[in-house]
């Protein structure tokens, strides 16, 4: 008698079943020996779905795997971040593709641009001095990125990474056609995105920090300085800081935990130079803000004699953080020097304006307001930090 089908899990579809097995024999592995072969199984269920450019079936898996074991979810986002960022395209060299985020803040528009070739070529030196090991080949884009126009998915960003993997084989910088990008959008803290790939021969180091007589703390000051001199005349106006350039997702969470404090930071110089006040006048109002679970801090900011709300930082919470993120966001107002700070313990809903979607900041009444800054300033500053 022909035995029924069992069911999927949760209806899921073939390929998604297939990449939550493997990553689940990886993360249950109990030797080396074993994980080269989840690995490699691994990566080649991956590949796949990346070249028919199935951006569902891997966003399903990752849902599922976060849904049911933290364990093999970390074990599947780390292959497909890896197999994304990392394309196999020459028998001699690993292909990896970098970025080298820069945190900016502004009263003016934060420009994305095209880089001229004599930066390109500054960069090339600076990058090959401080940051990337011996021997490694390279290409830059030739555009500096906002968030906005970075490749959108693991799909598009392998094909991204491709392009320009194949671009550092050949010695060469690619270039970015602007037409095709979409507008930025503009806020007054933001990053942009330096992307660059290296082609590094089999087994030999890919970074400086790799090498006998490296230091990653030492590559960061470096790049701080000398790539900062580079790119600091394209963003005229600007307050910058910068990233360490390292491998795409690993710089981008990187970004996503440093742009934190410098909003934070960002935010209060701001208010300090536009409302012409100092910082002791200055209150901020902190508080979570929840859906199923509490997902991110919230901080509107006042002046101490008066309740208005007149500007708001959003403080996202990334991976298990609730209480210590609490404790760094007082440091850093108490280190900017601002006068008056109350910590909420409200769970407020996570809400935004219904007319323009800009979130809502808690005011010291303790309800959830917009942020509005008085009539009288410059009406052309963005309205939000990002």
């Amino acid at each position: 008698m022909k035995r029924p089908r069992s069911k999927r899990r949760g209806g899921i579809g073939r390929h998604t079943e297939d990449l939550l097995r493997l990553a689940t024999g990886l993360a249950e592995s109990c030797c080396r020996v074993e994980d080269r072969y989840w690995e490699n199984h691994l990566a080649a269920a991956i590949d796949a779905t990346l070249k028919h450019d199935d951006e569902e079936t891997l966003d399903t898996a990752l849902d599922q795997a976060f849904a049911h074991d933290g364990r093999f979810y970390e074990e599947l986002v780390n292959a497909i971040e890896s197999r994304t960022e990392s394309p196999e395209l020459s028998g001699n060299h690993d292909i990896v593709l970098i970025a080298a985020p820069v945190l900016a803040w502004s009263r003016f528009l934060i420009p994305a641009r095209a880089l001229p070739a004599a930066t390109l070529a500054n960069l090339r030196v600076h990058l090959a001095a401080h940051v990337l090991a011996r021997n490694v080949r390279l290409a830059l884009a030739d555009f500096l990125f906002s968030p906005d126009q970075l490749p959108q998915g693991y799909c598009a960003t392998a094909k991204f990474a491709e392009v320009i993997g194949r671009a550092a084989l050949d010695g060469q910088d690619l270039h970015i056609d602007a037409s095709e990008l979409p507008e930025s959008a503009h806020f007054l803290s933001d990053t942009r995105y330096l992307l660059a790939a290296i082609a590094v021969p089999h087994g030999a180091a890919a970074f400086r920090w790799q090498e006998a007589d490296g230091d990653r703390v030492e590559a960061l000051t470096q790049w701080r300085t000398q790539g900062g001199s580079c790119l600091s005349p394209l963003l005229p106006g600007c307050v910058l800081d910068f990233v360490l350039p390292e491998a795409y997702f690993s710089a981008w969470r990187a970004t996503d935990k440093a742009s934190r404090p410098y909003s934070v930071r960002a935010s209060t110089a701001f208010l300090a130079t536009t409302l012409d006040v100092p910082m002791l006048k200055l209150r901020a109002v902190v508080a979570p803000f929840w859906d199923e679970q509490i997902e991110e801090y919230r901080i509107g900011f006042t002046l101490t004699d008066n309740d208005e709300v007149v500007h708001g930082v959003v403080w996202p919470l990334l991976g298990s953080e609730d209480e210590d993120a609490q404790v760094e966001i007082e440091a850093i107002l108490r280190e900017c020097g601002i006068g008056e700070i109350r910590m909420l313990d409200h769970r407020f809903p996570l809400e935004y304006c219904e007319d323009c979607g800009a979130p809502l900041y808690p005011s010291p009444e303790g309800e959830i307001v917009h942020a509005e800054m008085p009539e009288t300033e410059i009406e052309q500053i963005p309205r939000h930090l990002h």
